[in-house]
């Protein structure tokens, strides 16, 4: 850590530390030194590692990116690090089941855009910036052996879905135990005084502690963020297709957040924007005692999220599109086109290019919710249909494509 100069001051104001140590945190180790480092005025590192295990960063991804933008505000040093070498090994610490080794070329595709993503919520021209390859592909055996010395296995089958794995008769592989390992030795690796993770992270983000003391540094303290579900009410995750992009359009983020359940919106509000808590906390008290619609709240929530990674106008022009859209019968203003195609074409071929799986649209299918926009409204319940005008058909809630005949 470094003494911080007049040009870099950092903020010590007690209640914007408080703040940072209690909004969107489920548990801080150890918060009494972290609490006491921030109020020094020492400018202190602060570490995030994502792995590229997908092409798209979710909102799910952005609470602790959200958090390291307040401690940017605040004037630390904010160290990201894309886990291009971890994503290899496979973090394990939500899976029940044995994750597979990604292909290099997999994840040299997935992480090409992930420091721009990053930049929606930073200012990356004062953020440190790697990729895990750095470090970790130098390593020897005999370093990796004096690392492993730190641990024992027991620490690791101990955690809670290893356990279950294992007495399930589930296998778990020697790979899976090195990934705390190499976490851990990013922390070394940059000098981190603090490191953010999920609470499904707690092993490994713990891992650095004794790395860091036996490699003499002062060991790190932790902030971990509660996890949040997604569009359908289960843990948010890429696999999942229930997540919100941050490179979503500003009409698709928009309309996703409105189709979220309304058990969710006080959770957004506090952990996925940043309106004033004393805003949040008034907003769940109305939806508590039903003075606030969820509709209506929910809408403000939509505006927050939008703004956030688009801007304010494009905020505007989604919910416009929205409420002709949804309230008044319209069409939105962003309509995909699919392929141009022939009369007799199969209603497959229109719907294949816009990322939804098969196992959905049969979902959608049975459920009555593919249907043509205006015209004569058919609804359709076979993939096979053939089209046989120029349409526009909504799948779902929020997704839209506009058929044209050659």
């Amino acid at each position: 850590m470094e003494n911080v100069t007049d040009s870099q001051a950092v903020l010590t104001d007690e209640a914007a530390i408080d703040e940072l140590l209690t909004r969107g945190v489920a548990e801080v180790l150890v918060k009494d030194s972290l609490r006491k480092k921030l109020l020094s005025g020492k400018r202190l590192r602060i570490k995030l590692g994502i792995d590229p295990t997908s092409p798209d960063l979710h909102i799910g991804r952005a609470v602790p990116l959200l958090k390291l933008r307040d401690f940017q505000k605040l004037g630390h040093q904010i160290v990201f690090i894309v886990g291009d070498f971890t994503a290899v090994i496979g973090d394990t610490s939500d899976k029940d089941a044995e994750r597979p080794m990604l292909a290099r070329e997999v994840i040299e595709k997935n992480k090409q855009s992930y420091f721009a993503q990053v930049g929606k919520l930073l200012d990356l021209s004062k953020v440190e910036l790697h990729y895990n390859t750095e470090w970790l592909e130098k390593l020897t055996y005999r370093e990796i052996g004096e690392h492993a010395d730190q641990f024992s296995v027991s620490d690791f089958i101990s955690r809670e879905n290893i356990a279950k794995r294992l007495s399930a008769g589930k296998r778990v592989s020697l790979r899976e135990l090195l990934y705390p390992l190499m976490q851990g030795y990013d922390s070394v690796a940059i000098q981190a005084d603090v490191e953010l993770g999920g609470t499904d992270q707690k092993f490994n983000v713990l891992a650095g502690r004794p790395l860091q003391e036996k490699c003499g540094q002062a060991p790190q303290d932790i902030i971990l963020n509660p996890l949040i579900d997604g569009l359908d009410g289960t843990k948010m995750s890429s696999s999942k297709g229930n997540y919100i992009a941050l490179t979503a359009a500003h009409n698709d983020m928009y309309g996703k957040v409105m189709s979220m359940g309304d058990a969710q919106i006080a959770t957004y509000f506090e952990i996925c924007t940043r309106v004033p808590m004393d805003e949040v906390r008034a907003i769940a008290a109305k939806l508590t005692d039903g003075s606030l619609h969820p509709r209506d709240a929910k809408m403000r929530l939509a505006r927050e999220i939008v703004t956030l990674y688009h801007d304010a106008a494009a905020a505007q022009k989604a919910e416009d599109s929205w409420k002709n859209t949804f309230s008044e019968g319209g069409i939105p203003d962003d309509v995909a086109s699919a392929p141009p195609m022939k009369i007799g074409d199969p209603l497959f071929d229109a719907v294949s290019g816009l990322g939804i799986s098969n196992s959905e649209l049969r979902r959608l299918l049975q459920a009555g919710a593919i249907r043509e926009v205006g015209g004569e409204g058919q609804v359709f319940t076979d993939l096979k249909t053939p089209i046989q005008r120029d349409m526009v058909i909504r799948i779902g809630k929020h997704r839209f494509v506009r058929v044209g005949l050659i």
